[in-house]
């Protein structure tokens, strides 16, 4: 029984399938969107400023990375750190795929300015990473805005 001064129960923000209620997009899809395409994942569920900031700040260091002539780690099973650079810069997505499609960040790095470039482009992928679980937790309501 309630009384006029308690608050109705509020439904669950999710439903059977995991959308989040209101946002119309699946969860995976908010992830799959920002990970391809850095800051898209919260522009498919609304949040414009947050989507442009995200996509200004990863997509700059990433030029700025490669700018620098900074290194782009290709598949290999050598070195073990050349392993973990190459899963941060593939999260970068779409970039990791341009840059390697275009050439960049093939030379091999002579200068210590450059090894500052590769810094740039692994850490632009994993915040690219880290902005993709973003979206997902905000769609399948995991997290509020």
């Amino acid at each position: 029984m309630t009384t006029k001064d308690q608050a109705p129960a509020v439904a669950s923000s999710k439903t059977l399938g995991g959308d989040a209620v209101g946002s119309g997009v699946a969860p995976w899809m908010a992830l799959a969107a920002g990970w391809l395409v850095p800051g898209a994942g919260h522009l498919l569920l609304g949040k414009w400023v947050r989507a442009g900031l995200l996509a200004a700040s990863i997509v700059g260091m990433f030029a700025i990375g490669v700018a620098l002539q900074g290194k782009v780690y290709s598949p290999n099973t050598g070195d073990p750190l050349d392993m973990l650079g190459f899963a941060g810069d593939l999260g970068a997505g779409a970039l990791y795929g341009l840059a390697r499609l275009l050439g960049w960040g093939q030379t091999p790095v002579l200068v210590a300015v450059a090894d500052y470039g590769t810094k740039f482009i692994v850490v632009a992928g994993l915040l690219n990473i880290v902005a993709a679980v973003d979206a997902h937790s905000l769609a399948s309501g995991r997290k509020r805005s």
